[in-house]
């Protein structure tokens, strides 16, 4: 793909200054242990309805022992997650949805490019698409390593109705 079909140019980001810290984004989205697929924020623009940050990959990651093993790859659903956490923090942020939770409604047109790797940092860019309030959000995402993209696609996010959860659960 092109760079100028690139959501945003990963080189011109700040990754060295975020904006959002890993506790400011635990604020707005659940994620957490090893599921978290961010660190930091680095861009947001609610008029362009664009957003980026990153995931510092480590040694450390679950998956690392598992896929591959002696060479670990990044799994592309964890880059999908990735990328749905950065859009499940900008519906928060600017509660574009009016909800407490944003699940995943469906994914379209994903490709994976290249490999992510531990010492890898990971910078996912995402722009708002579509929204309805109440129901739903559309976004196209891409994720870089460096200057390359290694993923790409579309997601769908749909609030989860959580009252009802904890309700369900409570009865169990």
């Amino acid at each position: 793909m092109p760079a100028s079909d690139w959501i945003l140019d990963p080189s011109t980001l700040d990754l060295e200054s975020p904006l959002v810290t890993i506790e400011e984004i635990r604020a707005l989205i659940p994620q957490r242990g090893m599921i978290e697929q961010l660190t930091a924020i680095v861009h947001y623009d609610v008029e362009a309805g664009t957003v980026a940050g990153y995931k510092d990959v480590t040694d450390e990651e679950f998956w690392v022992p598992g896929h591959m093993p002696g060479m670990p790859l990044m799994p592309g659903v964890m880059m999908c997650e990735a990328a749905a956490q950065i859009c499940s923090y900008f519906v928060a942020k600017f509660d574009l949805l009016g909800c407490e939770m944003l699940g995943f409604g469906g994914l379209d047109n994903v490709r994976f490019r290249g490999a992510v790797v531990p010492g890898d940092r990971l910078v996912v860019v995402a722009q708002q698409l579509a929204v309805r309030r109440g129901a739903m959000i559309r976004c196209r995402f891409q994720c870089f390593v460096k200057d390359s993209m290694v993923c790409e696609g579309e997601l769908r996010g749909i609030p989860i109705p959580v009252e009802a959860l904890r309700e369900a659960r409570q009865s169990s």
